[in-house]
C-alpha cells in the first residue's frame, strides 16, 4: 500500500531526481516554457511555483534560498527582476500545465508547463527568431545565385 507516500519518484534515486528537478526548475525560470513528460511537469510545478514566492519576498535571505536551489546566478537575476514582480498581485497559481499527447518515440504523455503571463515575451522570441532566420535565408540564396553566377558550366551550351 502506498498511504500516505507522496510525492514523485520519477524511476530515480534521490540525488538523481533532485538535479532533475533544479534543472528543469532553472529552465522554465529562463525559458519561460519548457516540454517535458506530463510526471515531470507535475513534480516540477510546486517547485517553481516556490521559486517564484521567493522573488516576490525580494530579500537577500529569500535570495540566498533561491541560489542553493537554482543552478544558475542568472536565472536567479531573471527570478528576482523579470518572473517575480510579473505576479507581484497573484496569489500562488503562477504556472499551467498543457498535456500535448503521446510522444512518438516511447508513447510517453508530453506537457509542456510554462509560466502564466510570459505570452507577449514568448511572441516576441519568436518574431526575432523568425527575423533571424529570414536573414540567413537572404544570405544563403546571394551566396547560391553568386556561385551560379561564378560557374562557367551552368550555361556554357
Amino acid at each position: 500500500m502506498r498511504h500516505r507516500n507522496g510525492g514523485f519518484k520519477l524511476g530515480r534515486n534521490t540525488s538523481h531526481r533532485r538535479a532533475l528537478l533544479r534543472n528543469l526548475v532553472t529552465s522554465i525560470i529562463i525559458n519561460d516554457r519548457i516540454e517535458t513528460t506530463l510526471t515531470k511537469a507535475k513534480a516540477s510545478r510546486p517547485l517553481v511555483e516556490k521559486m517564484i514566492t521567493l522573488g516576490k519576498n525580494g530579500s537577500v535571505h529569500a535570495r540566498r534560498q533561491a541560489l542553493a536551489y537554482l543552478l544558475t546566478p542568472q536565472s536567479v537575476d531573471r527570478l528576482f527582476s523579470t518572473v517575480a514582480p510579473r505576479y507581484a498581485t497573484r496569489n500562488g497559481g503562477y504556472s499551467r500545465i498543457v498535456r500535448m499527447g503521446p510522444r512518438k518515440g516511447d508513447s510517453a504523455e508530453v506537457a509542456v508547463i510554462e509560466l502564466l503571463g510570459a505570452e507577449q515575451e514568448l511572441s516576441d522570441k519568436a518574431a526575432k527568431r523568425e527575423e533571424v532566420r529570414a536573414k540567413r535565408r537572404e544570405e544563403l540564396q546571394k551566396q547560391l545565385e553568386a556561385a551560379e553566377g561564378n560557374d562557367p558550366n551552368s550555361s556554357a551550351s
